[in-house]
């Protein structure tokens, strides 16, 4: 109940100001577990998605906002902890397998699962080469992968900047990418999740329209 009134306010924030054109909807499955691959222009792109989306999706975390303290960092560990937010220490040599199993076990809950193939947020705009830990997830999960575009996000918080301003932002959800045409005889497991890995950013790239980084 506290995540759907939050989503609702958040949800009314956010046409309000943001205005956001969102297509796609009906390729995200409405049940089961499912990956939604996306872009990474702006810290805002967290919030966005699990707004629009129809479902619960779950995201990681800097875990300095659930460690901060007093009235704002009581205030911004709430309002991540209700997101279902998951916390990373990006300082623990093993972050990145922790990353994993989380996401696996949200999987494995039937859930939804946001990331960002990138690792990071563009600094410059461009779309950057997918790291395979999305392809590792949807093979060890059996999860399909819808890939994310978002638009728009960098001008409402510009890198640098910490004040979001108004701009109108667009979100498109594409056809979902299966990943058992990958699992064929012959191919070995680190060339089948390059292949879709690579897949879903083309499908990214697509939908973006970003210039790709050299």
């Amino acid at each position: 109940m506290t995540y759907r009134v939050l989503k609702l306010w958040l949800s009314l924030l956010a046409y309000a100001f943001l205005r956001p054109q969102v297509s796609g909807l009906r390729n995200i499955p409405s049940s089961g577990p499912v990956i939604l691959a996306s872009n990474h222009l702006s810290f805002v792109d967290s919030l966005l998605i699990p707004i629009v989306a129809p479902r619960h999706v779950t995201f990681l975390a800097k875990a300095e906002y659930f460690e901060g303290t007093g009235i704002k960092g009581r205030i911004s560990r709430w309002f991540f902890s209700t997101l279902g937010h998951i916390p990373v220490h990006r300082d623990d040599p093993r972050a990145g397998q922790r990353s994993l199993e989380d996401a696996l076990d949200v999987l494995g809950r039937g859930g939804a699962f946001g990331i960002y193939p990138e690792g990071t947020r563009s600094r410059d705009g461009k779309l950057h080469k997918g790291h395979t830990g999305v392809a590792w997830l949807a093979l060890a999960g059996h999860a399909p992968i819808v890939p994310v575009a978002v638009r728009g996000t960098d001008k409402v918080q510009p890198v640098g900047k910490r004040l979001p301003r108004i701009h109108r932002v667009q979100v498109s959800f594409g056809v979902p990418v299966l990943p058992t045409k990958q699992i064929t005889a012959g191919v070995r497991p680190a060339q089948a999740r390059r292949q879709l890995t690579d897949e879903v950013m083309t499908r990214i790239h697509a939908m973006s329209g970003q210039a790709l980084a050299d």
